[in-house]
C-alpha cells in the first residue's frame, strides 16, 4: 500500500493522512491555491485488475485530511497521470483506449470525462499544463516522440523535430487497425504493422506478436525493446491483438482473463489471425509465426502446447509451468487471485491452464530467450520449456543473456537477438 504522509519542515516524526487497507494513493499533489490535495488511487484487492481513478481531498486545518472523494467515477478507463489547471477548476488527465493514449478533461469537482482528441491517432505522455494550453510528449506508429502543444479544442502543434529528422529517409508504415467479435462476444482490437516498401498487390508472411502484461496493451507508437517495425522489416505482416484481458477497453474487459489467464486470450489471438487473413488479401496465411514476450512469451509456450497453427515460435521470458513460477518469482499473489487461490486449493486452473501440462503436444520449432537475472520469471521457467522441447525432438535454439534481466536492454545483447529472431523466422517462412 501507499499512502499520503505528512512532516514538519524541521524534521520530526511523518504523520500519516490517509488509511484504509484496500487502496493506495499516489502522485498527490495540491491545488494551486492550496486548498485540496488531489491523488491517483487504486483499489488493491481481490479483483484481478482495478481502474486506477483520481481522488480528492480537502486539506484541513494543522495538515488534515478530509474524506475522500473519487472524482472519476463512472470513467470506465485507467488513469494513467493528471495535471491540474492554473484557475483549480479543470483537470487534464491521459488514459489508455484502444491502442492509443488519449487525453481527457473534466471538473476538478467531479463530472463528465470528455476526450480532447477523440479521433486521434498515438500516445500521449508527460502531459503539462501551461497556462491556456498543454505541453505533450507524442508519437505514433510512424512519427517518433516530439514535444506537442495541444490547444484545449483536441488540435496539437509539433515543437520539437529532433527524432523526426533523424528518421527521414526510412519507409516507417503507419500501423492498420481492424476490430473483430471474438467467440465470446467481445470487441477485441487488433494493430497490423507493415513491412518498408509495402506493396498491397503481393503477399505477406504474418507473424503475431502477442504483448506482456497481461495488463498492457499494443499501441500505435514505436517500442524499444519489441519493435514491430523491426520485427516486419524482413518482409512480414505483424499482427499485435489485444486480447481479452488488455487495458484500454474498460474494466469488465480486463477482468474476463481472471480464472481464464491462457484459454481465452489464447482463442483471441488464433481468432485475430483467421480474421486477418481473411479481411486483408495480403498476407499469406499457409506461412504464419507466433512471437511474444513477458506474458505474452507465456501465451506463446501455450500455443506450443495447444495448437500446430504456425510454422515457428518465438518466446522471451516466458512462463511454462504455473507451479515453478509461483514458488520462484518476486511475484506470487497476483497468481492466486488470477487462478483462484494457491496451487494447493481447488482451483483446477493451475493444471488446466498451465502450459507444461501440454508438454506431451509440444511440436512447433521454438527460439527460446532469456535474462539470466530475471526474477519476474526466472530463468528456470525456460530452462523447463527448452527441457521439454528437447524431450520431444522439436526444433530448437536457446539464448541465455547472462547480464540481461527481465529484458534485453543492452544495445549489442539486442542487436544480436534481433539477428537471432530474424534468421529463425526466415527459416521457418521463407518460400
Amino acid at each position: 500500500m501507499f499512502h499520503l504522509y505528512s512532516i514538519q519542515l524541521e524534521g520530526g516524526e511523518p504523520s500519516q493522512l490517509t488509511g484504509g487497507e484496500d487502496w493506495s494513493c499516489t502522485g498527490a499533489r495540491f491545488s494551486h491555491d492550496g486548498k485540496r490535495i488531489f491523488c491517483t488511487y487504486n483499489l488493491e484487492n481481490e479483483q484481478v485488475y482495478n481502474l486506477d481513478g483520481i481522488v480528492r481531498f480537502d486539506w484541513k486545518r494543522k495538515g488534515a485530511l478530509g474524506k475522500p472523494r473519487i472524482v472519476t467515477v463512472g470513467f470506465d478507463r485507467s488513469v494513467g497521470s493528471f495535471e491540474i489547471s492554473e484557475d483549480d477548476k479543470t483537470l487534464f488527465l491521459t488514459a489508455a483506449d484502444a491502442g492509443r493514449v488519449r487525453i481527457y478533461s473534466m471538473p476538478a469537482k467531479g463530472g463528465a470525462v470528455v476526450a480532447l482528441n477523440p479521433d486521434s491517432r498515438g500516445v500521449y505522455a508527460g502531459l503539462q499544463v501551461a497556462g491556456q494550453q498543454l505541453v505533450a510528449k507524442w508519437e505514433n506508429s510512424a512519427v517518433p516522440a516530439e514535444v506537442v502543444r495541444i490547444d484545449l479544442d483536441g488540435g496539437h502543434k509539433a515543437l520539437t523535430q529532433f527524432n523526426t529528422e533523424k528518421v527521414k529517409g526510412i519507409d516507417i508504415e503507419p500501423f492498420r487497425e481492424f476490430w473483430f467479435e471474438n467467440s465470446q462476444g467481445r470487441q477485441v482490437h487488433s494493430w497490423l504493422a507493415l513491412p518498408p516498401g509495402f506493396d498491397d498487390s503481393k503477399q505477406y508472411p504474418l507473424v503475431l506478436q502477442i504483448h506482456g502484461g497481461p495488463f498492457s496493451s499494443s499501441r500505435d507508437a514505436g517500442h524499444v525493446r519489441w519493435s514491430a517495425h523491426l520485427l516486419a522489416a524482413p518482409g512480414y505482416v505483424v499482427l499485435m491483438t489485444d486480447y481479452t484481458g488488455s487495458v484500454g477497453y474498460g474494466e469488465e474487459f480486463s477482468r474476463a482473463i481472471g480464472g481464464d489467464p491462457l484459454k481465452t486470450p489464447g482463442q483471441d489471438v488464433l481468432e485475430a489471425a483467421a480474421v486477418a487473413v481473411e479481411r486483408f488479401p495480403f498476407i499469406d496465411g499457409s506461412r504464419q509465426a507466433a512471437t511474444g514476450a513477458s506474458y505474452g512469451g507465456h501465451l506463446v509456450n501455450w500455443l506450443q502446447g495447444t495448437t500446430t497453427h504456425f510454422k515457428a515460435l518465438v518466446g522471451h521470458a516466458g512462463l511454462v509451468d504455473l507451479e515453478g513460477q509461483y514458488t520462484s518469482s518476486d511475484t506470487i499473489f497476483n497468481r492466486e487471485i488470477m487462478n483462484g487461490g494457491p496451487p494447493w486449493g481447488d482451483s483446477a486452473v493451475w493444471r488446466e491452464q498451465s502450459p507444461s501440462s501440454y508438454a506431451d503436444r509440444f511440436s512447433t520449432p521454438i527460439l527460446l530467450t532469456i535474462g539470466e537475472k530475471d526474477f519476474r520469471v526466472p530463468v528456470n521457467q525456460t530452462i523447463a520449456a527448452w527441457s521439454y522441447v528437447q524431450r520431444n525432438q522439436v526444433p530448437g535454439r536457446l539464448l541465455v543473456f547472462h547480464d540481461a534481466n527481465h529484458w534485453i536492454m543492452k544495445g549489442e545483447e539486442a542487436r544480436y537477438f534481433w539477428t537471432e529472431v530474424h534468421d529463425w523466422l526466415a527459416k521457418y517462412l521463407g518460400d
